[in-house]
């Protein structure tokens, strides 16, 4: 029996991983760049795996761990499970990394926290400043009972201060000789930059190895591309995702890093759908300029979907995702169109940073479906804490009334009817930040007093249907075909609809793909790097089948890009057909 790759992807993984391991050995810092489905947390853990084997001992015996940053809580804990929580491997988000460095160092902390500009206000209210602890437990900014709570847009600001501290390098150097970095291109760009400064390429310092795609860098503060003359490049250059029609067009969107695909003969389709055929009037307000009216990309996508239905698709969640570029337009397909005009921020509703988003989707909307089910210890599961016990027939009665007058808010009721519910009965208990806001609700206004930008958010949600809800609960419960192409990165389906149309300042399809294959035209780098980037997302997500609609009208150049990209029979003009 032999070691031969099986498939051409495995063999190009394979030639990736040798160069991986000879930088390993030799201690090498390097950037680990690994396109859309080549498989790069394999080569993470791969990576751990072969820490563990070859120098768990030596360091364990010098009490030093391997780091593993991660940008999410959810890889966190993959990693930890598939290394089955090994004590030399630290694993950690960045934050938490950070403040479990930084908390040894109270004073530094403390003086750098002093001479933030987001805490000066604050600050300026309060005496003895230099007593305060500081702690990082609340994610937001707090000072109450002499303890100072960080926000989590403080701790990289605060830990770039105590890296110009030496003794902090040398306690960090000590503790991990080896840091690795999972989603590099997602980590904030002043941290690299610091790290960059006092640790790249200087003699004693950790060995880093970062794990990534910079054009998969699509949030806002991420540092994107790595370079660095201390930092060697490791290309991956493999596809174990997509089919080789996909992968054919993702190496023609990306040339310097060619892919090879698992399979060269597994079948697979690619299909551009664009409306420039259609003759009427389009939109001319601000970012939506050149776009369809509402109603007509509304039809354009319904006649898009049936002739995928056509040629054999299935729309249905399992086995299609079709992605929406804004969260509003999200919403307004699934049901719950008005939540994006009440928060200021989309986190609110789509990430439930709010509480009372959170409480209603996490636990009561679980905790209503389980009752009308009939289901009633998942009914107490979903509701937690907040479930007093039940003691006896009245007890029972008095659940059940609740929850069925819920039941009928459900239906036919607004958030601010279930919320004078909630706060009638008490039953179940809110949590106490939702609470505590109630209370300020209810409470007057002093004169010239004016509510938060919360409060007035929480006045106009309860004017809301509560069906809104209930819909923004089954996206959050993964039973929606859609979802925005942010929310995919990382996630791979079947077959994948891209949508793309304005509605977002930030991002105009027609102005990347016209200079897609003339970068030296590029105006705006950075206007450039995040329409290419999302773009590239988009179309690396599926297995199998991959579709566009461009609702936006295109200039003759972008048309020639997408047939460079994907061939001329794969475009199709619906607009015509309006």
């Amino acid at each position: 029996m032999t070691d031969t790759p099986v498939n051409p992807a495995e063999e190009a993984a394979a030639k990736s991983w040798e160069k991986l391991k000879g930088a390993l050995d030799a201690g090498d810092s390097f950037v680990f760049e690994a396109g859309a489905g080549a498989g790069k947390t394999y080569s993470l853990l791969q990576t751990l795996d072969y820490l563990i084997e070859k120098r768990a001992r030596e360091l364990m015996r010098r009490k030093q761990r391997i780091a593993c940053i991660t940008f999410t809580r959810v890889a966190r804990d993959m990693i930890l499970t598939r290394t089955d929580s090994n004590p030399v491997v630290y694993c950690e988000t960045t934050h938490a990394f950070a403040w479990d460095l930084m908390r040894q160092f109270k004073q530094q902390v403390r003086e750098a926290v002093l001479s933030l500009d987001a805490w000066s206000d604050r600050l300026a209210e309060v005496e003895a400043q230099n007593t305060l602890e500081v702690e990082y437990d609340l994610g937001h900014r707090v000072i109450e009972h002499g303890k100072l709570s960080l926000h989590h847009d403080d701790i990289f600001p605060v830990l770039i201060r105590l890296l110009e501290n030496a003794k902090f390098r040398a306690v960090l150097t000590s503790r991990f000789p080896i840091i690795l970095v999972d989603e590099y291109q997602d980590t904030d760009a002043a941290l690299i930059a610091a790290l960059q400064r006092y640790f790249f390429g200087v003699k004693g310092a950790p060995q880093f190895g970062f794990y990534g795609d910079h054009w998969q860098k699509i949030y806002g503060d991420g540092v994107g591309m790595i370079e660095h003359p201390a930092l060697a490049r490791i290309d991956k250059g493999a596809n174990f995702r997509s089919v080789k029609p996909v992968v054919d067009g993702l190496n023609r969107i990306r040339p310097e890093l060619p892919q090879i695909e698992r399979d060269p003969d597994l079948p697979g389709m690619i299909r551009i759908f664009h409306t420039n055929g259609w003759a009427g009037k389009r939109q001319t307000r601000n970012h939506w300029q050149g776009d369809l009216p509402a109603d007509e990309a509304r039809a354009a996508f319904v006649r898009t979907r049936a002739a995928l239905e056509a040629l054999g698709w299935d729309f249905g969640p399992e086995h299609t995702k079709i992605l929406m570029l804004t969260q509003r337009a999200l919403a307004n397909e699934l049901g719950y169109g008005s939540l994006p005009g009440i928060f200021r921020y989309n986190d609110a509703f789509a990430r439930k940073s709010d509480p009372h988003i959170a409480w209603f989707v996490d636990q009561l909307e679980p905790a209503a479906r389980a009752f009308e089910a009939r289901r009633f210890g998942a009914m107490f599961e979903a509701l937690g804490r907040r479930a007093p016990p039940v003691n006896g027939a009245a007890d029972k009665k008095r659940w059940s009334q609740t929850m069925a007058r819920i039941l009928e808010i459900r239906a036919n009721g607004t958030v601010g009817d279930m919320m004078a519910h909630l706060l009638a009965t008490g039953l179940p208990e809110l949590p106490e930040d939702v609470a505590k806001a109630e209370r300020k609700l209810a409470a007057p206004l002093a004169e010239g007093e004016e509510r938060s930008r919360r409060l007035v958010e929480i006045e106009k949600l309860k004017a809301v249907p509560f069906t809104e809800i209930t819909e923004l609960a089954r996206y959050h419960a993964g039973t929606s075909p859609f979802e925005t192409k942010h929310g995919v990165k990382g996630d791979q389906f079947e077959n994948v609809l891209g949508v793309f149309g304005r509605g977002w300042n930030d991002y105009n399809f027609d102005d990347y793909l016209r200079v897609a294959r003339n970068p030296g035209a590029v105006v705006n780098a950075a206007a450039f790097e995040r329409a290419r980037n999302l773009f590239y997302v988009v179309c690396s997500r599926p297995k199998k089948r991959l579709a566009l609609l461009f609702t936006q009208r295109l200039s003759d150049e972008s048309l020639e890009t997408l047939k460079d990209f994907f061939g001329a029979e794969a475009l199709v003009d619906v607009g015509g057909l309006l």
